[in-house]
């Protein structure tokens, strides 16, 4: 059926009416006849668009199926798509008063320690550390009782975010569902929903005070709630937020996603690239990491107005792309560029991650700048420091730096094609434990 509507979907693009635009789009690859730049999905990672960029320059535009796209791969242009946010969930002080962070970390080092002398899987130690860092924090569990149940959801959703769904790029396709994405889509959210309902209906069954220490994510967005939007529930109005703040369930069920996605693979694949980096390079770390390693190296947009940005027409509901990834190695911003050289950060008036500075943006910038960067640059400091302060690590015997892996795989994160295996031996005088 597909194959016989084809004709009549071309013949409609061919004639279909183009709005009147006195601005030209971005230059980039000239797409095909009703499939547009479809046929270079194999491109669409971040290091295939970073090559595009050396060829059309910082701001590409791609035409996918019938969705306009536009890539951002320099840092004076995204400065001009940034708006301002603060975020209290993330804040500083409310993200290093989460026990679970020194817990999950103390754990990890035992670990380390008991297997002293012998090859240690450093990358799926490090997933394993933000995976429960990031249930708990969100949910307040003291056991991992759920937590295989939710992991389980999240990979399904990770699995079709990632999927090239053609129901997105045409869509008539969507009534077919070819590949079946949306009704795998369907149940994902159904088990979200079912999950994440029993929680909040636990935590409003059993309230905390404001003051408890015991608070978790779930406890401080309830008092947020609408209270048209929960049967009993009254949000609490005790400040100017509270007054103009009110969530829903499925807010809060949103955030609570972004922190589970970003607060993962995000922050353990920074860990484990941080690890590897030192491996390869004993006397060099810190920030360098972000900069060659953004835990997200495309940030997804969607304009909601036609606007103008360097002289360039771009229409509204186009998705735009930040590249992080190619950002962070412009030859025009960085010298040598795609070199690990954390020594430039020490220089005077080095830009910061925090979002100011656009040659640097591995956690995005303004209001939709990573909403958990400060408790993952916790978790990521945490565990980095407290590996390299007890343990000399080496790798496994008959291995050089130089034959490291240092490929990644494409995703929503970059984790290593490879896990980082290193073999710890303790440096401290004293018995750690």
């Amino acid at each position: 059926m597909l194959f016989f509507a084809l004709p009549f979907i071309f013949l409609f693009d061919l004639l279909a009416p183009r709005r009147h635009q006195k601005l030209p789009f971005p230059p980039g690859p000239k797409g095909l006849p009703l499939l547009g730049n479809m046929n270079m999905m194999d491109q669409m990672t971040h290091r295939g668009l970073a090559k595009l960029a050396h060829e059309f320059g910082g701001l590409v535009y791609l035409r996918l199926g019938m969705r306009h796209a536009f890539v951002v791969s320099t840092p004076d242009i995204a400065r001009q798509i940034h708006k301002l946010c603060v975020m209290k969930l993330f804040s500083r002080k409310r993200a290093e008063s989460w026990a679970a962070v020194r817990d999950e970390v103390e754990s990890l080092v035992k670990t380390a320690y008991a297997s002293s002398g012998k090859p240690n899987n450093l990358g799926e130690a490090a997933f394993n550390l933000t995976m429960n860092i990031t249930y708990r924090a969100a949910f307040g569990a003291q056991s991992n009782e759920g937590q295989e149940e939710f992991m389980a959801i999240l990979q399904e959703f990770s699995k079709l975010f990632g999927a090239f769904n053609l129901a997105d790029f045409l869509p008539w396709l969507k009534w077919f569902d070819p590949q079946r994405i949306n009704k795998r889509l369907a149940a994902a959210r159904k088990s979200l929903d079912r999950f994440i309902d029993h929680i909040i209906d636990e935590h409003v069954a059993n309230p905390k005070p404001e003051d408890s220490p015991d608070t978790d994510m779930v406890d401080d967005m309830l008092t947020y709630l609408d209270p048209g939007k929960k049967d009993g529930e009254s949000a609490q109005v005790d400040d100017e937020l509270h007054s103009s703040l009110k969530l829903t369930s499925d807010n809060i069920k949103a955030i609570i996603m972004d922190m589970m996605f970003g607060g993962t693979e995000a922050v353990a694949s920074a860990i484990e690239w941080a690890m590897t980096e030192m491996m390869k390079n004993p006397e060099d770390l810190k920030r360098e990491t972000l900069r060659l390693h953004p835990p997200i190296p495309l940030l997804l947009h969607e304009t909601a107005e036609d606007c103008k940005v360097s002289g360039y027409h771009i229409p509204a509901k186009s998705r735009v792309m930040i590249n992080s990834f190619a950002i962070g190695r412009d030859p025009n911003t960085w010298e040598e560029a795609d070199e690990f050289k954390p020594a430039r950060f020490e220089r005077p008036g080095s830009p910061d991650f925090k979002g100011s500075h656009f040659e640097f943006i591995p956690f995005g910038s303004g209001r939709r700048s990573c909403p958990g960067m400060q408790l993952g640059l916790y978790a990521l400091y945490m565990a980095v420091v407290q590996l390299l302060h007890c343990f000399e690590w080496e790798l496994p015997e008959g291995t050089k730096p130089s034959e490291l892996d240092m490929s990644d795989v494409f995703g929503l994160t970059t984790p290593r094609a490879e896990r980082l295996v290193a073999v710890p031996t303790p440096r401290l005088n004293c018995s750690m434990f």
